[in-house]
């Protein structure tokens, strides 16, 4: 199978980030990579200036750091709170509350993240209070606290 070296144009994902020169299928490279411009071919030329590419990933990565850090001073200033369903004699609770429910809590209060960057093992059955981690960015994670209150769904007479 021939193989080609390429410079990245931009971060691809499951492939490499800007600057990054990869080794990937010849055809690749020739029919998608290239033609789009999302990268060089890694002539000797285009190699030396990897350099300047570098350079620009580093601005780039330093300003979404710092993007990265405010949203999540903002998110962690949230106190997001549901409210379950509960009956029977157990006090057994109906329903959970998922990442993609708290990610709707969060843009609608104009935090729009990632649904992914939530990370919650096993949807939140019980009450009380439950810190669930978000990780924005590899370099910047934070927390927020899901308050889950338990509804009855019982009328008492």
């Amino acid at each position: 199978m021939a193989n080609a070296q390429v410079i990245l144009k931009e971060k691809i994902e499951g492939l490499g980030a800007e600057a990054d020169v990869v080794k990937v299928r010849a055809g690749y490279a020739r029919n998608f990579l290239i033609p789009q411009g999302k990268a060089y071919e890694a002539s000797r030329s285009n190699l030396r200036h990897v350099e300047a590419l570098k350079a620009a990933r580093a601005r780039r990565e330093a300003e979404e750091v710092l993007v990265f850090q405010d949203l999540a001073g903002k998110i962690s200033k949230l106190k997001p709170k549901f409210t379950l369903s509960t009956g029977g004699q157990g006090g057994k609770a109906f329903g959970s509350v998922t990442s993609m429910d708290i990610h709707k809590e969060l843009e609608n209060n104009g935090i729009i993240i990632d649904r992914h960057a939530i990370e919650l093992e096993k949807p939140i059955k019980k009450s009380g209070a439950t810190e669930v981690t978000i990780r924005l960015h590899p370099e910047v994670i934070t927390t927020i606290t899901i308050s889950v209150d338990a509804g009855d769904s019982e009328k008492k007479a």
